[in-house]
């Protein structure tokens, strides 16, 4: 199965804020996040897993000669691109993970940095950046979703934009 969607490492990465550099021709690189974790904020601590990827819009991603699009991205997915995990410590530290459990993954990525959880609003620092995420939790928190627009490629080569939901379930 071949997908021209977009690489599901990318997802946070769209929505990187970089840090400008001083005049010392530095870059200054945001301090991690530090101090106790909220009552809020413990509800993210652990293992999520990417469980699902609805898009408004139906599209076809699958070089499988027949023609079947679907809001369901995850669905048309390989399992290495469904396989990304964030694991979220009581430390405020944090790993993304994509590509590390499935079989025979030649794209594997991982990040790692720090996190906090502000109003809904999740902040990563990794790579002397600061990306920032609005997201929402299912009514037990035991899913977290986040919505984007993109530009949507479907297997024919035709792009449009659409509402993409990225869903992220607790792993027990």
């Amino acid at each position: 199965m071949k997908s021209r969607f977009l690489s599901i490492g990318t997802v946070f990465l769209a929505c990187v804020s970089f840090i400008s550099c001083n005049s010392d021709d530095g870059i200054e690189c945001p301090e991690d996040f530090t101090g106790a974790l909220t009552s809020v904020e413990e509800q993210l601590v652990g293992e999520w897993i990417l469980s699902s990827i609805v898009a408004t819009e139906e599209v076809d991603l699958t070089d499988d000669d027949v023609e079947n699009p679907s809001t369901d991205l995850f669905g048309q997915y390989s399992d290495c691109q469904r396989d990304a995990v964030y694991t979220f410590g009581e430390n405020r530290s944090y790993v993304y993970e994509q590509g590390q459990y499935a079989e025979d993954c030649e794209y594997k990525v991982e990040t790692s940095g720090t996190w906090e959880l502000v109003s809904q609003n999740l902040q990563l620092t990794a790579s002397c950046s600061i990306q920032s995420t609005a997201i929402e939790f299912n009514g037990d928190a035991t899913e977290f979703s986040f919505s984007q627009n993109y530009n949507v490629t479907d297997v024919n080569g035709r792009t449009f934009r659409s509402d993409v939901v990225f869903t992220y379930t607790l792993v027990p």
